[in-house]
């Protein structure tokens, strides 16, 4: 029997698709030079090469960044915007020699290009989702299982209970002080579960790199994907008697859409999320994607080094102000403790080829960035979906993200292993996928944050992973039951590959 999805999508949604510089441990002492190269004749500069998109990262300081502003002008460079605070640098050029050029300057630590295909580039509209329509049968079923206490569809969501959160929620439904982003493709806040939770103020595109906080930004246009509406149900729709319920449903919930109209996440709109949410008072993210093109950034490459850099450096800056950064593990079926990986999906916005890669040195970020929680999938049958990525060290808890109903198939009255939620145009469908466990996590570490106002990030990832419900290895792990074993689960029931910490508890979450 074949495995559902055998390529990851760009988001973590089942295919139908660290420390700073110092800690790192891979990035020059100094600059590459001392060259300077204000001086440098505009004539000199070539510019009839494809318009690319590049990150520049800095010595921190103003006048670092300062002068090194005046050496990418020299190099044909164009600042879109600069974040001086974490000494990040988002360019466009022209010029085929940019990067190379703009790494000698005195100041710069690592430059490279964000994407291998131009800006304007427009093929693939594929963001790769396994999802699923619910019935009229399915959601009048539903509504007529519903008890006093339940939304109309809460019936099928066999993840509340897996986690205890239809519990916590007899206790609390979470503080309207506590607001989550979800960094994603949009969210459509017109919904009827998601209004009432939604916070425009906290909410922008950061699609070009640069926060744009024009009313309506953030939603998915018509055409492109629900994934991001969907992970903002899950973790906060509202309790209102109507559709589903959210694992946090009485928090607030913001939209930082970051993907093209293509669904790539290309690195300066990363880093333009994570900074929009540490400079805008959002608590928790959910990043359920890896950063396009390269499903792992090699810090032996220049370019993807500086790429891992940059957006590294936003989730540390976002964590120092207070806010937990969440990553979905992805959808390969990878052990991402092994000692190499075939990716061969990499370029996926020109031509990907084969190349192995050592996932100690060629990182998924952000979900491997250190200090990100790492969240794997399980399905409702409470083991770890046939899909999800995994690793010794590497996953830090797991979630509900759904899985096949054939492989896990929940409990009557629900009838779908796949995730219920909120798609735009105020519908609902089912989805599968890492992105679908992060956010569970998320919406519970609102719930620990409405319960623990005060507690730092790191507080509450401790909490976090201690109230977690220990998981033990499943081996042999045959998911299919075709005779082959599909994944090897390494370590004991407090932390192993699997489940790291073990599932996530909703309930804990709310008692003091």
């Amino acid at each position: 029997m074949a495995h559902l999805g055998s390529r990851r999508g760009r988001v973590l949604a089942l295919p139908a698709g660290l420390a700073l510089t110092a800690s790192l441990g891979f990035l020059p002492s100094g600059a590459a030079s001392a060259a300077e190269l204000s001086d440098l004749p505009t004539a000199a500069v070539a510019t009839n090469g494809p318009k690319l998109s590049y990150v520049v990262n800095v010595d921190h300081g103003r006048w670092t960044a300062a002068s090194v502003k005046k050496a990418i002008a020299a190099a044909g460079g164009e600042v879109v915007v600069s974040y001086d605070r974490i000494g990040v640098i988002v360019v466009h050029s022209q010029n085929p020699e940019f990067a190379q050029t703009i790494r000698q300057a005195r100041g710069v630590v690592s430059a490279g290009a964000t994407r291998t295909a131009p800006l304007a580039a427009a093929t693939d509209t594929s963001v790769g989702e396994d999802t699923q329509a619910l019935t009229p049968a399915e959601a009048k079923a539903a509504a007529a299982a519903a008890t006093g206490e339940q939304d109309a569809l809460e019936p099928l969501q066999w993840d509340l209970p897996a986690i205890k959160a239809d519990k916590a929620h007899e206790k609390t439904l979470g503080s309207k002080r506590v607001t989550v982003g979800v960094i994603d493709t949009g969210v459509d806040d017109t919904h009827p579960d998601l209004a009432p939770n939604f916070d425009a103020a906290a909410s922008a595109n950061c699609v070009s790199g640069k926060a744009d906080t024009t009313a309506g930004s953030w939603r998915p246009n018509p055409g492109e994907s629900d994934h991001g509406t969907h992970v903002a149900g899950t973790i906060g729709a509202a309790k209102n008697g109507t559709g589903i319920t959210g694992v946090a449903p009485g928090v607030k919930l913001a939209g930082i859409k970051v993907s093209t109209p293509d669904g790539f996440f290309y690195t300066e709109a990363v880093v333009c999320g994570f900074m929009w949410a540490a400079d805008n008072g959002i608590d928790i993210t959910n990043n359920s994607y890896y950063t396009d093109p390269w499903m792992f950034a090699c810090k032996n490459d220049e370019d993807q080094k500086a790429l891992l850099e940059a957006v590294t450096r936003a989730t540390r800056y976002a964590e120092k102000k207070g806010t937990v950064n969440v990553a979905a593990a992805g959808n390969s079926r990878f052990d991402l403790a092994a000692d190499s990986i075939v990716d061969n999906s990499s370029p996926n916005d020109t031509t990907p080829g084969d190349r192995v890669i050592d996932p100690k040195v060629c990182l998924d970020y952000p979900a491997m960035i250190p200090g990100v929680v790492t969240v794997s999938s399980t399905g409702a049958k409470d083991l770890k979906a046939s899909y999800s990525n995994y690793g010794l060290g590497v996953v830090d808890i797991a979630a509900p993200g759904g899985d096949r109903t054939e492989y896990q198939t929940p409990d009557a009255p629900a009838v779908n292993g796949r995730i219920l939620s909120t798609t735009v145009n105020g519908g609902f469908n089912y989805k599968a996928g890492t992105s679908m466990a992060a956010p569970h996590a998320a919406g519970v570490l609102a719930l620990l944050k409405s319960t623990h106002p005060h507690a730092s990030p790191a507080a509450l990832k401790a909490l976090l992973y201690a109230q977690a419900d220990d998981r033990a290895c499943t081996n042999p792990y045959d998911i299919n039951g075709d005779g082959t074993v599909d994944a090897v689960c390494e370590g004991d029931v407090n932390k192993n590959g699997f489940y790291g910490a073990g599932l996530v508890d909703a309930l804990d979450a709310v008692r003091k």
